[in-house]
């Protein structure tokens, strides 16, 4: 997922809030690739889209994930989890909004929906979510510096 070329917006600093097609088509691809990634078992992957010191914020767990060995390990706790359950864990990613901060500089808004499909048996929303995210150009694509998780059963954050 190469950086878009965005003559007219990546130039100019001062084109906050300005996003390219190019640039919204890569982050499209950046979202459904870390999904799948997560949710198939490739950890190393799923890591790999967030920067190396990269941050993952969840009130769903106990502590925040830092760093790619962190974030490598999280991955692969998370699909073990769904595989022992017996189940299939789906993140879908839905109403992606992506605001420009900075020239090499993206804020990603979105809704996360966690499901989960027993072998024979319906499917369940596990949680909704909204995360809120940064997004750095980093050696040629857009990885995520850091992720907060919002969950919609859980009072929000001051501010939001």
């Amino acid at each position: 997922m190469p950086l878009a070329k965005d003559s007219e917006n990546s130039a100019d600093p001062a084109a906050v809030g300005q996003v390219d097609a190019g640039t919204l088509a890569e982050i499209h691809q950046l979202y459904g690739a870390q999904s799948h990634f997560i949710d198939n078992g490739l950890a190393r992957a799923w890591a790999g889209t967030f920067t190396a010191d990269g941050q993952f914020r969840s009130p769903s767990y106990p502590a925040p994930v830092n760093g790619a060995s962190e974030l490598v390990a999280f991955a692969e706790r998370f699909f073990a989890a769904g595989r022992d359950a017996g189940e299939t864990v789906r993140h879908v990613v839905t109403n992606t909004y992506v605001t420009r901060t900075g020239p090499e500089c993206l804020t990603v808004q979105a809704y996360l929906q966690i499901v989960a499909t027993p072998a024979g048996g319906p499917s369940r929303l596990v949680r909704q979510t909204t995360i809120s995210d940064e997004l750095v150009a980093d050696g040629g694509r857009w990885r995520i510096r850091c992720r907060t998780v919002h969950r919609d059963d859980q009072r929000p954050p001051h501010g939001r």
